[in-house]
């Protein structure tokens, strides 16, 4: 496994993003693990975690300016923490996210930050896709703006679980949609990562049944 995974994982669970036990996902999956950037709760935390993002934006978007949007809740912070670490490294991004419920005074509108001008491409910041449901909500709302386009979508963790069919939500969700889905790490790293303790024996035999049943198969 790649050093800066592994550095991933472990910044992961020492946060108390990554758990494992009994879980209900948006998708109303009952899972054995769960990502939350909710539980990301410091400066240093969420620093760090916009370092990864940060990097992983500069690996498959390069130095091209585009907008960050955080879905609200969690995607906020994320798009945040983002925007900064890749202004550090010289690329200076706007950012936005949205209201859950649409403000009708002051400036109103349903967007908060900088809102994309047509022909200008937004990426997406999120924690995980389960299914692929946040990630339609979001273009749905995003569906708002007119003349924006979608570039790519990175997300903590490629839960490698099938969508509306056999195939990976991720992959659903980039040949609905278009643009290309990234993860920092799969769940495939996960469990190489927890194999290397036999103390998670037990939690690796609970994702592997999981997967068994809710893999993509492609």
């Amino acid at each position: 496994m790649e050093a800066y995974k592994r550095e991933f994982i472990q910044f992961l669970e020492g946060a108390g993003v990554l758990k494992f036990g009994d879980f209900t996902a948006k998708s109303g999956r009952k899972i054995p693990y769960f990502i939350n950037a909710g539980d990301i709760k410091t400066g240093d935390q969420i620093a760090k975690l916009g370092e990864f993002y940060a990097k992983a934006y500069l690996e498959k978007v390069g130095n091209r300016r585009t907008v960050l949007y955080g879905p609200a809740y969690k995607g906020i912070s994320i798009a945040v923490s983002s925007s900064i670490a890749l202004s550090k490294e010289g690329l200076d991004v706007p950012f936005f996210f949205n209201r859950k419920e649409a403000k009708d005074h002051g400036e109103g509108g349903v967007f908060v930050g900088y809102v994309p001008k047509a022909g200008e491409e937004v990426v997406i910041v999120e924690d995980v896709i389960t299914a692929g449901t946040a990630i339609r909500e979001s273009m749905a709302i995003l569906s708002a703006l007119e003349d924006v386009k979608v570039a790519a979508t990175f997300v903590m963790v490629d839960r490698k679980e099938k969508g509306k069919t056999d195939k990976s939500a991720m992959g659903e969700v980039s040949d609905e949609f278009g643009f290309p889905v990234y993860s920092v790490v799969d769940v495939y790293d996960i469990i190489e990562y927890l194999e290397e303790d036999e103390k998670n024996a037990e939690n690796v035999q609970r994702i592997k049944n999981y997967l068994a049943v809710n893999g993509a198969k492609a």
